[in-house]
């Protein structure tokens, strides 16, 4: 994984870094493995998972096909003062 330092500003790369490393599924990785799973925990665990990620797929589905209401949207702000 690689992350470019932009005008000396490692913070930002920091954080560009992180969340690069959290969307890649290390830090759940780490954790995992910190203590042993036995492979019954580990189908369970995987079987749960399987289940969400068909399920937040069907949801997605049925948002586009507009079956159930898509997810709130807030309000943008009409009223804010313009640059002069």
């Amino acid at each position: 994984m690689q992350v470019l330092v932009r005008d000396n500003n490692v913070d930002q790369a920091l954080r560009v870094l992180k969340k690069k490393m959290q969307r890649e599924g290390l830090f759940r990785e780490l954790k995992a493995r910190r203590s042993y799973e036995k492979p019954s925990e580990k189908r369970v665990r995987e079987k749960q998972e399987a289940v969400r990620r068909s399920r937040k797929a069907a949801r997605k589905q049925a948002q586009r096909e507009g079956l159930i209401p898509g997810p709130k949207r807030k309000p943008r702000p009409t009223d804010r003062p313009s640059a002069r």
